[in-house]
């Protein structure tokens, strides 16, 4: 067993914490740095797979010294025919299944004409006989540990969907529901409707909290060790105390500070309560400093003077650059509020947008539940005329909601409502899926009213020099 100054930055163990059932648990961790307070080693550490808000310092009592693994050597530049200095060739390296099926290299059918077919007592079921008729029981309980499940990759064999090609949308319920074939390794959640840090129910079965592990943001091991690290312990803004999850750019002085003072109206911090009251005094501010251009109750949103922000204009289309709902308001329907006020602008612009990439796991999560939410009211809006079938394009999706055709076609696929039946593509709507997504709107209190908006998109082609 090792000993407690044998352990450096980069060593691996499993470190003792408790997860949301209060219940302990023993993660795999990293240490990114020691230090010594009163002769006291404390240990930074960050739990692997989980997101990194979880991070902490621990003492030597939680560390699981007889499982530690120590950080390999860097090796040794390689070299070719033994001359020092040259770089050997690069093997030739096979692709593996799971990169093969991971979606990647599935091409992305810009345009698909999708058929939605309106409930009826006997419809046709893929994979049964035309006939059968749908059972009106739905077998999905809720289920509050996410459950993994196969969806369908297109492969080359497949025939991918043209611009023209029909796809009908069958209602099913649970229980008639056939599983869909896929190739290995590609697994994608089963929660229908996505979950994210506004969710205000679990009643439908999506989980009451954010999900502690398995960050979606891009690779983040070779950041600088120093921005891995949480600096500020805690904040006071306004009537709130806040715990920071990650790095700020805090001078190093406050760092050691055990709480930072922040002004909630320009945001200038203090090292001390009396230096806030003092601010407080000279500080005039009592809204941020821009045009009111929607306003509703107690709603408001500024536009704030776009000379001083990086971007005036997206080429990747991005209609967000960043979103955030502080800890005390998370959790009351904030965060999808401000997406759908930025699909809105882009109503107004007359535009497709995107949020800018990537997204973090809570960003992604909030996105997925506010695309499934739109889109799922879109096609249970539809009503048939004459006694057709009505039928949407996906052009159609995203021309009336604003998200961009990529995120429509992902948001289907990630609800699994796309399958390739007979020749076609179909959506299938499933008992459960309507019902949970029922469930979520009736939560959802707080919407924009595009009656409320005052805004004038810029020319940003008459603009002169700044």
């Amino acid at each position: 067993m090792a000993e407690v100054g044998e352990i450096i930055e980069g060593c691996r163990l499993p470190v003792l914490r408790r997860n949301q059932d209060n219940e302990d648990e023993w993660p795999l961790a990293e240490i990114l740095s020691v230090k010594d307070i009163s002769g006291r080693k404390l240990f930074y550490v960050h739990y692997i797979d989980f997101n990194k808000r979880l991070d902490e310092w621990v003492t030597h009592e939680r560390l699981d010294l007889k499982k530690i693994q120590f950080p390999k050597k860097e090796a040794k530049t390689p070299t070719k025919n033994g001359l020092p200095g040259s770089r050997p060739g690069s093997p030739e390296r096979e692709v593996p299944a799971s990169a093969q099926a991971s979606g990647k290299t599935l091409p992305i059918p810009v345009q698909i004409t999708l058929r939605f077919n309106l409930p009826k007592e006997r419809e046709a079921i893929p994979g049964g006989e035309p006939d059968q008729p749908l059972s009106s029981s739905s077998c999905l309980q809720p289920n509050h540990r996410s459950t993994k499940r196969k969806v369908e990759v297109v492969s080359p064999a497949t025939p991918v969907p043209s611009e023209t090609a029909p796809a009908s949308v069958f209602p099913q319920n649970g229980a008639a529901r056939r599983a869909v074939a896929a190739q290995p390794g590609r697994k994608r959640k089963s929660n229908c409707l996505g979950t994210d840090e506004d969710s205000q129910d679990s009643s439908d079965g999506i989980p009451s909290a954010p999900r502690m592990t398995g960050s979606l943001v891009s690779d983040r091991s070779h950041d600088d060790i120093v921005t891995r690290m949480k600096n500020i312990e805690c904040i006071e803004l306004g009537r709130h105390r806040l715990k920071p999850w990650y790095f700020s750019p805090y001078p190093q002085e406050l760092t050691t500070l055990p709480v930072l003072y922040l002004c909630e109206f320009c945001l200038k911090y203090g090292r001390s309560l009396k230096c806030l009251q003092r601010h407080l005094t000279k500080c005039d501010l009592r809204h941020p400093p821009g045009n009111e251009i929607y306003r509703k109750g107690t709603i408001s949103f500024f536009e704030i003077d776009g000379r001083k922000n990086k971007e005036k204009e997206s080429t990747e289309d991005y209609n967000v650059a960043c979103i955030l709902t502080l800890p005390p308001y998370q959790r009351r329907g904030y965060g999808k509020l401000l997406i759908e006020f930025s699909y809105e602008l882009s109503k107004v612009e007359g535009k497709t947008g995107t949020p800018e990439k990537p997204l973090s796991d809570l960003g992604l999560l909030s996105y997925r539940s506010y695309w499934s939410q739109t889109i799922l009211e879109i096609l249970m809006g539809l009503k048939s005329e004459s006694g057709e079938r009505p039928q949407i394009t996906i052009n159609e999706i995203s021309e009336i909601t604003s998200i961009k055709k990529e995120d429509v076609i992902s948001t289907l696929q990630y609800l699994n409502l796309i399958n390739y039946y007979k020749g076609q593509y179909i959506l299938t709507l499933s008992e459960d899926i309507v019902d949970g997504h029922e469930r979520a709107m009736l939560k959802r209190l707080l919407r924009i009213d595009s009656k409320c908006l005052h805004f004038t998109p810029k020319d940003w082609s008459k603009r002169g020099k700044w």
